[in-house]
Order: C-alpha cells, then sequence, then structure tokens
C-alpha cells in the first residue's frame, strides 16, 4: 500500500499500486494522479479520479471503493459517469432559456458584425416579436408551433422584418444545438420546412427597389450638384461616378487613394462581400478628390461636421430634401449604371458585375474569373463620368 510519505518523493516514471485497482500513476516531470484500473470483456481499462494535488490518498480510496461498489453491479464505472455527464448536460440544457442562448450568441458574434447597430437590431425584434412568445421557454422546447406563433402574424404585413427574424431564430436555434442545449431540426428553417408552411415571400409581398433615377436624367442631377458648392454634393457625385454604396463612399479615407495610380481602394470591412474592392477613378472622380485634398482636416475624404468623423449616414437623404427629390435614393444610381451600361453601352456584363462588386453566385464561373478586369472598368469608369457630364458616352 502506499503512504502520503512516499507519494510527496520524487518517484520514477511509472503505475504504483495502492491495493485494490487504485494505482498512482507518475509521469515524467513527476506529475502524478490516481488511476483505478479494472478489467471488463476482457479489456483491461483505465479511469482517472484526478490528480494527486488535488485529490489526496485518502479521497483517492473513496474514489475507488465507489467504483468497486459499481463493478460489484455488474456495471462499468466509466460508462455510468459518461451517463452522468449527460443527464447533467441534459438537465443544464432543459433550463436554459431561449432568451439567455439569444443573448450569449449576440454577445458572441457582435465583434464579427460590420455594422455596430446589427447587435441593436437583434434584440429589439427579438423583444418585439419572440419574447411575448417564448423568451424564458427552455431553448430544447421550441418547436414548429411556437415558431409559427411569432411568424404567421406578421408574415403578410411585415413580410421582410419577418423573414430577418425567422433568420436570426434559426441561427440561434443552431447555436443552441451546437452548444448541446437541444436536438433534432431546427423548427425556424426555411427550405424543406418552413416553405411548406409559410407562403413565399413574393406572394405576400412586392419587392420593393431603391428608387433610381431614370438614364436620362442623370446629366442634369449631376449638374445640379456640382453647383452646390458643399462636401456633401461632392461625395455624392463621387458616390455616383464610381457607382458605389452609400458606406463604401462617405467612409472614404485618404490612406485608401493611390494618388499616383489613380486607384481607390475600399477596405474589405467597409465591403458587402467582405473582400477588398479597387475602383480606377476617372477623370471627373480625380477632380473631385483634388478639391477635397486642399481643404482636407483629416483621415475622412469627405469630413462630416464633428471633427475626425465622416459625413451623417442622413447625409444624402437630407441632401436630396433639400433639392426636392424624394422620389430617388442615392443607392438607386447603381440600378441607373446599371441599366445605362447595358442599355447604352457594349461593355461586357462581367465588366459592369465588377464595376459594382456584385458577388458571383456560380461557383465555376468565380473561379475561372481570377481578375478583376481593372482596364477595362477603368475605359468603363471615364464612359460612365462622360455621360454624365452630358457628353457621348464611348463603347466598349
Amino acid at each position: 500500500m502506499l503512504t502520503a510519505l512516499k507519494i510527496k518523493q520524487n518517484l520514477k516514471p511509472g503505475m504504483y499500486a495502492d491495493g485494490l485497482g487504485l494505482y498512482l500513476k507518475v509521469r515524467p516531470g513527476n506529475s502524478k494522479s490516481w488511476i483505478f484500473r479494472y478489467r471488463t470483456g476482457g479489456k483491461l481499462r483505465d479511469m482517472g479520479l484526478g490528480p494527486f494535488h488535488t485529490v489526496s490518498l485518502a479521497e483517492a480510496r473513496e474514489k475507488a471503493e465507489v467504483c468497486r461498489a459499481i463493478r460489484l453491479k455488474g456495471l462499468d464505472p466509466l460508462e455510468e459517469r459518461l451517463k452522468e455527464q449527460q443527464a447533467k448536460t441534459i438537465e443544464a440544457a432543459e433550463t436554459i432559456t431561449f432568451a439567455k442562448c439569444a443573448e450569449t450568441y449576440i454577445a458572441t458574434h457582435k465583434a464579427g458584425w460590420k455594422n455596430g447597430k446589427h447587435a441593436d437590431q437583434w434584440t429589439a425584434t427579438l423583444q418585439t416579436y419572440v419574447y411575448s412568445v417564448f423568451k424564458d421557454k427552455p431553448v430544447a422546447a421550441i418547436d414548429d408551433a411556437l415558431v409559427l406563433k411569432v411568424l404567421q402574424p406578421i408574415w403578410k404585413d411585415k413580410t421582410e422584418t419577418a423573414s430577418r427574424l425567422r433568420g436570426r431564430i434559426e441561427r440561434i436555434l443552431d447555436w443552441a444545438r451546437v452548444m448541446k442545449y437541444r436536438t433534432g431540426d431546427n423548427p425556424a428553417r426555411w427550405k424543406g420546412h418552413l416553405d411548406h408552411l409559410l407562403p413565399k415571400r413574393s406572394r405576400v409581398a412586392a419587392v420593393v427597389h431603391h428608387a433610381a433615377l431614370p438614364i436620362d436624367e442623370t446629366p442634369g442631377f449631376v449638374l445640379l450638384l456640382q453647383r452646390e458648392e458643399t462636401v456633401v454634393a461632392r461625395a455624392f457625385e463621387f458616390c455616383i461616378l464610381n457607382a458605389t454604396r452609400t458606406n463604401e463612399t462617405m467612409g472614404m479615407r485618404w490612406d485608401e487613394f493611390d494618388e499616383k495610380a489613380q486607384l481607390w481602394t475600399v477596405p474589405a470591412a467597409r465591403m458587402k462581400a467582405s473582400r477588398d474592392h479597387r475602383i480606377p477613378l476617372a477623370k471627373r472622380s480625380q477632380i473631385i478628390l483634388a478639391e477635397m485634398k486642399e481643404i482636407r482636416t483629416g483621415d475622412f475624404v469627405f469630413p462630416g461636421k464633428v471633427e475626425g468623423r465622416p459625413l451623417s449616414a442622413m447625409a444624402f437623404l437630407m441632401l436630396l430634401r433639400r433639392l426636392e427629390r424624394d422620389d430617388i435614393t442615392a443607392h438607386g444610381f447603381r440600378s441607373t449604371f446599371r441599366d445605362w451600361a447595358a442599355e447604352r453601352t457594349d461593355f461586357p456584363n462581367e465588366v459592369v458585375e465588377m464595376a459594382l462588386a456584385h458577388t458571383i453566385s456560380n461557383k465555376v464561373e468565380a473561379a475561372y474569373r481570377r481578375g478583376d478586369l481593372f482596364d477595362k472598368r477603368r475605359q468603363l469608369a471615364e464612359a460612365w463620368a462622360a455621360f454624365c457630364a452630358g457628353t457621348t458616352a464611348s463603347k466598349a
């Protein structure tokens, strides 16, 4: 039998028996742990009982005694411990609520979301539509009936909100399944499930596109902007000329601009497709940047009224209201550009799609299209700028 004094000695690596299946295992470096060794089904099994620095000799003997009692019942101590652990996991899963899972999911993922407002939007929609139905219910108990109870009342009148909400519920429940808080299929999944229980979005709500200016009215609108001697007007024209999204233009920094190459690289963090986007700048865009450089006050190309901050997200909307053009949107000019390129030029579709930084859904096509067609896009940018200036756009 082992003694406390002997155990404290610097023993050689190996197994030291205390009797009746209890062993002290010594590893290189003199780390020590307790092992209960037994044979079942003709196979030798070792069950760890804890490290020596935590479990004393007396405690190890008590644990070994419990294991021997289990063996006398014809059971396997390792399997019984696993069952006990699984039972505790199930018990925890039966008590953790959907709200707790949602809170943890949002806290875990919000650092990776581009827009800092997303976490607030997630929380707000869950509080408004979900929590009155199953906030405090165990996440393991969320089923088809509960999900439908949330979605059906708003599916027709608030289709876009309902669709986003469904996706958020689905992600939270998927997370809970991975965390082993629930099992089985996800009751919020769309394909092969809710698509059989709810009508398609297109059937209950028409798709609302961003209001776009007709092609032939574009030069006149651009001229109107050029008459405005404001930073927001220069930013708006720059946004139109480069067919970019509002946040991409407003967030532009001087270190993204390569003056020598007349190239603007929008970083992946500000792109919808999460990858860098190189934009060849037409001469008119270059002139705008030269004007902005003369009044540079900080890191942002188009500074807002607050020092060290870019233009407000509402700046373009307010400008349109002042110009009495509530019928169009800044984002809609991307559609105008797309229509112009298709109807008035011979530029290939892939060049236009690349200029718009659209993601290629066809994986085969994406694999073959390695470059970004930069030289052709520079020709496209100059042609679009010429059209916006009221001159004839050149063909591809």
